[in-house]
C-alpha cells in the first residue's frame, strides 16, 4: 500500500468505525500465583477503521470492558484524525473522567488507543515500532509460567520445554503460600526448590565445555532465586 499524506484538507483519513469482540480462552489446567487461581483468560480485541484500513488492539479483562469502548470511547474517536492519536487519547481519558479511570475503563482506553496507533501505521505502511521509535534493535526473551497450581513435574516439563527444546535460558515462575494453606504451602516449598535444583544443573550441563568450568552463551543468563521463609 502506498504511504498516505498527513495533513491534506478533505482527504485526511478520519476514525470511521470502532467495533469489538470479546474471548474467552480456556487454560489447559488451573492457574494460579499464590493469590488468585483461575481456568481461563479472557481478551477483549478493539477494530478502529478509518481510510479504508483496520487497526488492531486488544487488552485483558473482564468482558464488561467491551461496553466500556462500546458506550463511552467509540462515539468519542470516530470522527477524529487518523494522524492525531494523542489527541483521541486525550479525549478518551476526559470522557470517562467521572466514570473512574484505574483498572477495567482503563484497560478500555489501553486497547483503544493500541488500535489507533496500529490503525496509523498501516496507512502509513510502516511497522509499528517504526512509528514509534525504537531504543533497541533486539530483545531477550524468557519463558513465563510456573504457576503455583501446578505440581512439580508440571514445572518440570514446562520449564524443560522451554530451556532444552526452545533453548530459551532465562525463565520465571510463581512462589506464594496460596493464602496461607499449609498443605499448598509445603507442596510449593517443594516444588519450587525441586524446579530450581533441576533447572540449573540442566544449564550448567548445556553450557559447560570441556576446557572449562559452565560459562553461559553470549547474552545469556541464569536467574537466581533469593530465598524467602515462605517458600523456600
Amino acid at each position: 500500500m502506498a504511504p498516505h499524506t498527513a495533513g491534506g484538507g478533505g482527504d485526511e483519513p478520519l476514525v470511521d468505525r470502532v467495533e469489538t469482540a470479546v474471548y474467552t480462552v480456556p487454560t489447559d489446567a488451573p492457574e494460579g500465583d499464590g493469590t488468585l487461581a483461575w481456568d481461563s483468560t479472557t481478551m477483549v480485541v478493539v477494530q478502529a477503521s478509518g481510510g479504508g484500513v483496520t487497526g488492531l488492539g486488544y487488552t485483558y479483562g473482564a468482558a464488561a470492558t467491551a461496553q466500556v469502548v462500546e458506550r463511552q470511547l467509540a462515539d468519542v474517536v470516530t470522527g477524529l484524525s487518523v494522524w492525531d492519536v494523542p489527541a483521541a487519547n486525550e479525549a478518551m481519558n476526559r470522557a470517562v473522567r467521572n466514570a473512574g479511570r484505574p483498572g477495567l475503563i482503563a484497560g478500555a482506553v489501553s486497547a483503544v488507543d493500541i488500535a489507533l496507533w496500529d490503525l496509523k501505521a498501516r496507512l502509513l505502511d510502516l511497522p509499528l515500532v517504526r512509528l514509534l521509535g525504537a531504543s533497541r534493535t533486539d530483545l531477550p526473551v524468557y519463558g513465563s509460567g510456573g504457576f503455583t497450581t501446578y505440581d512439580e513435574h508440571q514445572l518440570d516439563r514446562q520449564l524443560r520445554l522451554w530451556t532444552e527444546e526452545l533453548d530459551i535460558p532465562r525463565v520465571k515462575i510463581k512462589i506464594g503460600e496460596s493464602w496461607g494453606r499449609a498443605e499448598r504451602r509445603d507442596r510449593e516449598r517443594i516444588a519450587t526448590c525441586a524446579i530450581w535444583s533441576g533447572f540449573t544443573t540442566t544449564y550448567a550441563s548445556r553450557t559447560s565445555s570441556s576446557t572449562g568450568p559452565s560459562t553461559p552463551r553470549a547474552g545469556a543468563s541464569v536467574p537466581v532465586p533469593t530465598a524467602h521463609p515462605a517458600t523456600v
